[in-house]
């Protein structure tokens, strides 16, 4: 088998199966006017899905809170016709064989450089930043109440016949700024304890969802606010966070670097990744500039990114560093990248700024 067939090897684990080791990574694309998903978001699934990825992982999808999302063209994940447009995706992808998981997602306090009104922005203390405002610090009913919301989206996503659900708990949205303590400077239990926010979200899904629905957990050291923070600074330290959130029911970590093959610590070649699934013993997704040169913010930015070999990632997949890769822009600018990858061929396409203008 040559190493690129790795690619392709089944994944099984506890809770869900499978066809290949391919993920396609939540990209936002906010083509769903109203968050209502409409034929267009259907069928751009659609054609990953029939293109050999073995699992999608959607844009990011609202909960049901005020200033959970900070587009108007973001797709929610609750409310009638929100959930009639999901159900449509799901029956798309189903129908060409594939798997998919939403990803459930509340900006926090985040800034939409397009959209300048603070209104609604809720975070643990009304940050952007260490040193920038943005919004309002949540009460205490407002951190409950967001709780309860994640987990009925997640109940909605079982219901609706999803594989599996992510929660973006990195990149600075709302999860991650609970976690870190550059934007919670909070001095009550939800300060304290800077990781009990996203451990709550999980044990609320964990219980809306049964314990045999599979928990994707996306985290990031790096904040879009600071690349270079880090939440731990040491294998032991990423383990204090990483182990609990694996005991309240994470069952998948999804480990977002700006470029998968940097080392997460000093004196070992091991990558986020490859880090969490030593210490926790669950699998993991590797993600991060996959198959294009640079990195996914600049290119969003305007920087044009390239086609880049994978062997690399191949050899560490193979050694068992991760389970399973996560590809971004190259499967928004070429749905047919996993069948070009299998069969050897050169023609990829290179990823301008531009092809963001359409859902193709």
């Amino acid at each position: 088998m040559s190493q690129i067939e790795s690619l392709f090897r089944p994944f099984h684990s506890e809770k869900l199966d499978l066809p290949n080791r391919i993920v396609m990574a939540p990209m936002t694309r906010s083509f769903s006017p109203g968050g209502v998903p409409g034929g267009n978001v259907a069928r751009y699934y659609e054609r990953r899905a029939a293109a050999q990825v073995g699992l999608i992982i959607t844009e990011g999808t609202v909960v049901n809170r005020p200033g959970a999302a900070n587009d108007p063209n973001v797709p929610h994940f609750h409310g009638e016709a929100a959930l009639e447009g999901w159900a449509r995706v799901v029956e798309a992808v189903h129908a060409k064989g594939g798997k998919i998981a939403p990803q459930l997602w509340h900006v926090g306090s985040a800034i939409n450089p397009r959209n300048n009104d603070e209104t609604g922005a809720e975070s643990p203390s009304g940050l952007y930043s260490a040193d920038r405002a943005w919004g309002h610090a949540m009460s205490v009913a407002d951190i409950e109440a967001t709780i309860a919301a994640f987990a009925q989206s997640a109940a909605s996503a079982k219901r609706l016949g999803f594989d599996a659900v992510e929660l973006h708990g990195a990149h600075g949205y709302l999860i991650d700024q609970f976690q870190w303590q550059g934007t919670n400077h909070r001095d009550d239990v939800w300060g304290a304890d800077r990781s009990r926010f996203a451990r709550e979200v999980v044990t609320a899904v964990r219980a809306a969802v049964g314990p045999d629905f599979p928990l994707i957990l996306r985290l990031s050291q790096w904040k879009q606010q600071d690349y270079a923070t880090k939440l731990a600074a040491s294998p032991q330290a990423l383990a204090d966070w990483l182990n609990p959130l694996s005991d309240a029911g994470v069952d998948i970590f999804h480990c977002s670097q700006r470029r998968f093959w940097e080392p997460e610590f000093e004196g070992s070649e091991l990558n986020f990744a490859g880090w969490a699934k030593k210490l926790t013993g669950k699998p993991s997704i590797t993600v991060g500039s996959v198959g294009l040169s640079g990195e996914f913010l600049a290119g969003f930015k305007g920087e044009e990114s390239q086609p880049t070999p994978i062997d690399g990632l191949v050899g560490r997949l193979e050694a068992g560093e991760f389970d399973l890769v996560a590809v971004g822009r190259a499967l928004i600018v070429d749905p047919d990248w996993a069948v070009k990858v299998r069969e050897g061929r050169q023609d990829f396409t290179p990823f301008d700024r531009s092809v963001l203008a359409t859902l193709a």
